[in-house]
């Protein structure tokens, strides 16, 4: 190799790794808009900050419970259009998903007890890393029997350089976003209401002949007297401190409640609520 030749080697390698950079990050862009990221307390027992609500599509996904200690093996795969969980031996090879801790031998006597996700069940994206040729998603769930869940997902691209919309519909196949009940409800709310019906134009009189005779001349009765209206009542307001007790109290139960972490948030017709460990922290 010439020394010229060899220099343009040289040239070329950071190029070719910037251009893969931005071919990473236009897909991360894509999927991230798509599955907004939620993300969990240290501890992994709530949600700090909600994100997208995902609906699996197919059979199985391999979690385990957040407080296994090491941290979990349930690494599944999505290729050719089959759902695969590679076990803890496998996962040990890959190393750990994004936001996971270190990974336990197949053969410990600590295995954690795992739970299959199945078609129709929902739960949450903390992390989405792409790579080369991959991406890997990272899940947690809601508590379920007093249980959080966690685990991961790695989807191999199809083709080479695939497109960011090609990417993402590789992944639809296995999860799509879907609207959380609060979305669900300020879409009902928002329905325009029934136009009033038409107010029938009443037909013109029919002509008479001759001039009209003059109306007979009758005495007005004096003007009645009305009481002056009652005093209005005085406004129900919420302060901030209250509690859910002392709220519903004043406005009655709301239309929806909806629990995320210690938030508590109680929509009514005009006004959104929203309670910090018990407490009326937010008023919109």
């Amino acid at each position: 190799m010439t020394r010229s030749a060899y220099f343009v080697m040289l040239l070329a390698l950071p190029l070719a790794a910037f251009a893969q950079d931005q071919y990473s990050a236009a897909i991360q862009k894509k999927l991230e808009s798509e599955y907004q990221i939620t993300k969990p307390s240290d501890d992994k027992s709530s949600i700090v900050t909600a994100g997208s609500v995902v609906l699996l599509h197919k059979d199985k996904i391999a979690m385990v419970p957040v407080t296994a200690s090491p941290n979990p093996c349930g690494l599944n795969t999505y290729k050719g259009g089959k759902l695969s969980s590679g076990g803890c031996g496998v996962a040990k090879k890959l190393g750990s998903l994004p936001g996971f801790g270190p990974r336990i031998s197949p053969f410990s006597d600590k295995m954690p007890a795992i739970r299959n996700f199945v078609t129709g069940e929902k739960f949450w994206v903390t992390n989405i890393q792409v790579g080369s040729n991959r991406v890997v998603f990272s899940f947690f769930t809601d508590a379920i029997s007093d249980v959080r869940y966690q685990g991961g997902l790695t989807v191999p691209f199809a083709s080479s350089n695939p497109t960011p919309e090609d990417v993402l519909k590789l992944v639809s196949e296995v999860i799509t976003a879907v609207p959380s009940d609060d979305d669900k409800g300020a879409a009902k709310d928002s329905k325009p209401a029934p136009e009033p019906a038409p107010v029938p134009t009443p037909a013109p009189p029919a002509p008479t002949l001759g001039p009209p005779a003059a109306p007979p001349v009758t005495e007005a009765a004096p003007p009645t007297l009305q009481p002056p209206p009652p005093p209005p009542p005085d406004p129900v307001e919420v302060k901030e401190g209250q509690t859910p007790d002392e709220v519903e109290k004043a406005f009655g139960p709301p239309l929806r409640k909806m629990t995320v972490g210690n938030k508590q948030i109680y929509t009514y017709k005009d006004v959104k609520i929203t309670f910090v460990n018990g407490k009326v922290k937010e008023i919109q």
